[in-house]
């Protein structure tokens, strides 16, 4: 009989030690999930910081720019814009994206181009915002701003839920890079993870609408966005640079979204934030949703 419990107390201990040690384990795993959260998040917001000089021109015909596309930029951009730019435009690089289309393809590759000045692109941005697409010959010319796979998956989700918004009156706005406004009796809320919109939208009826709702779209200039290409959105340049007192709070409340197979999505950092997060690598907080003025 001593031996038997001898036996099982060796077992029980045993077990309390494997338990230990999968408990660490699973505790290890937890960090690494967020550590590789934050690798990724720091990886997303550089990528889209390095591109915020890119513009992207669509549907400009295959061979219509020659052998300089530089210069060719130069020349229609003042013309499609409208804009007198001084000093002149100035490109670090211009060319299209992607092999040459096999057969006849009746969709050109897009232009993308680096432009040297800031402040230029701010106003290609607005133009394009406010009076596009524009014409050139007998085509549509669209131009949109150029974001990682990340930020631009994110801006699809949220643009394939815009039907669903309107069908229940709801004020919108899509802002750069990847943040969905919306109002409703005069209460408004920001959305970074496509989900949680959805989620939000779901606790909704059309029938349960109150009638005073406030209704249309604020598409950062209009509700003709639809012509765009797949994927892109008429940017809002007041939005560009909110600094870091918006984007800031863009982490902390995506850092604790899940999509629905219980994995963390993606998040937008600052600089300001990351060196933060450098320095403490202290868990972050979600924050209580914005409530904008009506």
């Amino acid at each position: 009989m001593q031996a038997e419990i001898a036996g099982f107390q060796s077992r029980v201990t045993g077990l309390e030690q494997r338990m230990v040690l999968v408990e660490a384990q699973t505790t290890m795993s937890r960090d690494r999930d967020q550590d590789l959260l934050y690798l990724r998040s720091k990886l997303t917001d550089m990528e889209d910081r390095s591109q915020r000089d890119n513009k992207r021109l669509h549907w400009i015909p295959e061979n219509e720019e020659g052998v300089d596309v530089q210069s060719f930029l130069r020349s229609i951009l003042p013309k499609l814009t409208s804009l007198d730019f001084d000093p002149p435009i100035e490109f670090q690089r211009a060319h299209r994206v992607g092999p040459k289309r096999p057969g006849n393809s009746s969709r050109p590759r897009p232009i993308i181009a680096c432009l040297l000045r800031h402040n230029q692109t701010r106003q290609i941005l607005q133009a394009a915002r406010k009076h596009g697409p524009f014409q050139l010959d007998q085509y549509d010319i669209h131009i949109t701003a150029d974001y990682s796979k990340e930020t631009n998956d994110r801006r699809k989700a949220f643009l394939a839920l815009r039907p669903r918004l309107r069908q229940l009156e709801i004020k919108y706005g899509l802002f750069d890079p990847a943040r969905m406004w919306v109002t409703k009796n005069r209460v408004s809320k920001d959305f970074y993870n496509p989900k949680e919109l959805q989620l939000f939208l779901d606790s909704f009826q059309p029938q349960s609408m109150d009638s005073t709702s406030i209704s249309g779209s604020h598409d950062n200039g209009g509700d003709n966005e639809g012509d765009l290409p797949p994927g892109q959105e008429k940017t809002d340049t007041a939005q560009c640079d909110t600094g870091v007192g918006q984007r800031g709070r863009d982490i902390e409340r995506m850092v604790r979204s899940h999509d629905d197979r219980g994995q963390v999505l993606h998040a937008v950092v600052t600089h300001t934030q990351l060196s933060e997060r450098d320095k403490s690598r202290s868990p972050l907080k979600p924050l209580k949703p914005t409530t904008m003025p009506p």
